[in-house]
C-alpha cells in the first residue's frame, strides 16, 4: 500500500456540491490519500449533537467507524471532509485499526475530483421524501439520485 506524503489534492469549488478535493498530482490505485479525522463520539453523542429533523436536508461530517465510534470531522477534522459523494467513486474508505483512510480505487489523474460513495445507511423505507433529504448531484451515468446505500433484499 502506498501512502503519500503531503496532500496530493487541493480543496476548491466543486460542480457536485460546495467544496471538493481535486488531485494536484497523479495518485496510484491503492494509495492511502488521507485519514478522515475528527472528534470521536459515541452514536448517542452524535445524535444529540445533530438531531435528525424531518423535512430538513441531511448534512453533517459524521462517519461511523463501527457501532461504538463516530468521527465528527466538523470538530478537529481535516481536508478529508471535503471529499464529495459520487455513485461512480474513484476512492473508498478503509477502516484500519479504528482509523478511517481514504484510498484510491483506481489511478487518479491530475484535476480529477476525489469522490467516494457515502452509502449512507437509512433504516427506514427509502421513500421519495427520504431520498430528497439525501440527494446526490454527482452527474454519473450510474447516479442513483441519492447518497443512500442500496437496500439489501
Amino acid at each position: 500500500m502506498n501512502v503519500i506524503s503531503g496532500l496530493p489534492f487541493e480543496v476548491r469549488p466543486s460542480p457536485i456540491q460546495g467544496l471538493g478535493a481535486f488531485a494536484t498530482r497523479p495518485i496510484a490505485v491503492g494509495t492511502r490519500i488521507i485519514e478522515y479525522a475528527g472528534e470521536r463520539l459515541t452514536p448517542a453523542e452524535a445524535e444529540a449533537r445533530y438531531p435528525d429533523e424531518p423535512g430538513s436536508r441531511h448534512h453533517t461530517f459524521l462517519f461511523a467507524i463501527d457501532d461504538d465510534v463516530v468521527v465528527d470531522a466538523s470538530v478537529n477534522g481535516n481536508e478529508a471532509r471535503f471529499l464529495n459523494h459520487s455513485c461512480a467513486p474513484n476512492c473508498d474508505v478503509v477502516v484500519d485499526e479504528k482509523r478511517l483512510w481514504i484510498e484510491a480505487l483506481h489511478d487518479i489523474e491530475v484535476g480529477e475530483e476525489l469522490v467516494y460513495d457515502y452509502a449512507f445507511v437509512l433504516e427506514e423505507r427509502h421513500t421519495p421524501t427520504a431520498k430528497r433529504r439525501y440527494p446526490c448531484a454527482c452527474g454519473a451515468i450510474t447516479c442513483r439520485g441519492t447518497i443512500l446505500a442500496r437496500k439489501r433484499g
